[in-house]
């Protein structure tokens, strides 16, 4: 007799809700985007070490994020559903869209903390991670050339703690499924202080005006549909940094450094592939 007690929801605490089953019955319909909607040209994947690593990237495109999962699928199309690799995301999301995030966590997304990502780490895992988060992902359209990771460097304390290399993972195309023409979080922050609720009683940290789909024209960091634009991707060689270990963790000069190699060396690799891609 099957049991009628309800699964505990997935709150992306845990390691053991990744599900390689779901996430192969999902490559078919990954494999269509993929190919025909998005036509992702992807290099770089022979970078991808056996041993686990921090990939860290810059994404584009809202909520939808479509590199991010091009670079799923390609993942598990390169290693199989098997191997894992667990993306830290943010917990706004168990708060906006439930559902959406329970779902995500199939495919192995854990919550943005340093006690997750390192259980990851332990269990001899890959882990993922785009720093600029929101900011990056609805940065203006103006903007669509440039590494943004709004100088957050909890991502290099991580790494130089776990004594892992990091992978830049780098996409152009994306910034062109949602045209984000500005961003007015500074003007709807004020109107909170005046009273204005947030919704979903959730700090967004940024608050776009863009156009696509479904809605057109709008306002706020809402769900979207991305257009077909193609899309671009590339795995970058790894960097290693020359002192590991919780010292260097906590010496801000170092991380300091580390962070902008990461930066400089990311957006040269992006300038590459902006070029490659429009043939100069």
């Amino acid at each position: 007799m099957k049991s009628t007690t309800s699964p505990k929801p997935r709150q992306g605490w845990s390691l053991k809700d990744r599900d390689p089953d779901e996430i192969a019955a999902l490559m078919p319909r990954w494999k269509w985007f993929y190919d025909c909607y998005f036509r992702v040209q992807t290099s770089g994947w022979h970078y991808v070490p056996v041993e686990k690593a921090l990939f860290v990237g810059s994404h584009n495109g809202g909520l939808a994020a479509p590199d991010l999962h091009m670079l799923m699928y390609d993942w598990f199309r390169h290693f199989g559903p098997e191997r894992p690799i667990y993306g830290l995301m943010h917990k706004g999301m168990w708060q906006v869209s439930p559902s959406v995030a329970e779902f995500a966590t199939l495919g192995g997304a854990i919550r943005a903390y340093p006690t997750m990502a390192k259980a990851a780490f332990q269990s001899g895992a890959s882990v993922a991670v785009f720093p600029g988060g929101a900011q990056d992902v609805f940065r203006p359209h103006h903007l669509r050339d440039r590494i943004y990771f709004c100088d957050r460097k909890g991502f290099i304390k991580l790494a130089l703690q776990e004594v892992v290399p990091i992978i830049p993972f780098i996409s152009w195309g994306a910034h062109d499924t949602l045209l984000v023409l500005a961003d007015c979080y500074g003007l709807i922050s004020k109107l909170h202080a005046l009273g204005l609720p947030w919704l979903f009683d959730t700090d967004p940290t940024v608050f776009p005006i863009y156009l696509g789909l479904p809605w057109g024209l709008s306002l706020g960091p809402l769900p979207n549909f991305p257009l077909p634009s193609q899309i671009h991707t590339q795995i970058c060689p790894p960097i290693h940094f020359e002192h590991y270990g919780k010292q260097a963790a906590k010496d801000k000069d170092y991380v300091q450094s580390c962070y902008d190699i990461v930066v400089s060396e990311m957006q040269l690799a992006l300038d590459q592939l902006i070029l490659k891609v429009n043939g100069s």
